[in-house]
């Protein structure tokens, strides 16, 4: 991949099920999508959160999957993760899409490419 792909322009695998229609996108250029709200109190910046979560590539290759905890906002985890985090409620399920420039960028990690656009499944365990 040459460049940076924009999640407008990428081919999702249909067994991820995304919907951008059904999205809302940030001004960041991240898309979410509560699939369950949750009750109680959102998550703020500061919060210990703890996540179980499943990522994808966006042609469906899983890449990623656990459970763990972390200071939201705190710059733990790429920004698009502690942007997609921010304001869901415990017992929340989140659908995130994330561009390049708020996941790994043109370095990539491990089993996951430069310039890869990035889809999780979140759920929002606790909040400390």
């Amino acid at each position: 991949m040459t460049g940076p792909e924009t999640i407008e322009d990428a081919e999702f695998a249909a067994s991820l099920g995304i919907n951008l229609a059904a999205m809302t996108r940030t001004s960041s250029g991240l898309y979410y999508q509560d699939i369950e709200t949750g009750e109680g109190e959102p998550a703020t910046g500061g919060n210990a959160v703890e996540v179980a979560y499943t990522g994808w590539l966006s042609d469906g290759t899983q890449f990623d999957s656990g459970s763990f905890t972390f200071s939201l906002g705190a710059g733990d985890v790429v920004p698009g993760f502690d942007e997609g985090v921010q304001g869901m409620r415990v017992g929340g399920v989140r659908r995130i899409i994330i561009p390049p420039a708020l996941g790994y960028g043109s370095q990539g990690r491990g089993a996951i490419p430069p310039n890869s656009i990035l889809v999780f499944r979140i759920e929002l365990l606790s909040i400390g």
